[in-house]
């Protein structure tokens, strides 16, 4: 369940293929569980769609992963002698954030699909919790703050890596040419997002 691809000679050995299923479980699980709990008047299909990608991110992914132990179970999975690979692929965001995923898979196939849901939502209810307290939008924040004295952001693709149905983005944000800050994701928006970050933090 936790078998990297670069463990095995055959790739449908790995966990891809259910990283690719528990990816569509988390996000109807988590859309499920806030479409009915929060009021339509102030959460439009716009509103959700932030919170649920907050919620269902790679860095939210990563510490629930991490409560889990599940790096500790992807090093112990690591074969004899890739125990140094094992610990540097358990320290990679994206690489724990599928593993997770691959997990939630699993789970399904095993157990269903309410079981399952049920079981995501209670290890996710913390960044549920945040997403609805602290929504992030950096990229909003980064614009107000150019806006002030008259600049703006763009943001580019820097590299697409990995299988299409699991690619990472890295993207940079350029500001008069400058760039200001690069993020990693599984999706643009979410590398934006980051990269946005970073610019702020570069700002001060």
């Amino acid at each position: 369940m936790v078998t990297h691809s670069s463990w095995t000679d055959r790739r449908s050995d790995s966990y891809e293929r259910l990283a690719f299923l528990g990816d569509s479980v988390l996000g109807l699980a988590v859309t499920a569980h806030l479409y009915p709990v929060l009021e339509a008047d102030r959460f439009g299909a716009g509103e959700l769609s932030k919170v649920r990608a907050q919620v269902v991110s790679g860095r939210s992914c990563f510490a629930v992963a991490e409560r889990l132990e599940l790096p500790a179970a992807l090093v112990a999975a690591a074969p004899p002698g890739m125990e140094h690979v094992g610990r540097a692929l358990a320290a990679v965001e994206h690489v724990i954030s599928d593993a997770l995923e691959a997990v939630i898979g699993a789970c399904f196939l095993s157990y269903g699909f309410e079981a399952t849901a049920e079981a995501v939502i209670e290890a996710f209810a913390p960044e549920i919790d945040a997403a609805l307290s602290s929504p992030l939008d950096f990229k909003s924040a980064l614009q107000e703050r150019l806006a002030r004295d008259g600049r703006t952001v763009e943001y580019e693709v820097m590299s697409s890596t990995g299988p299409p149905h699991a690619p990472t983005f890295r993207v940079e944000a350029v500001v008069n040419g400058e760039g200001l800050g690069r993020g990693e994701g599984r999706s643009k928006k979410e590398a934006e997002q980051r990269a946005a970050r970073e610019a702020l933090e570069a700002l001060g």
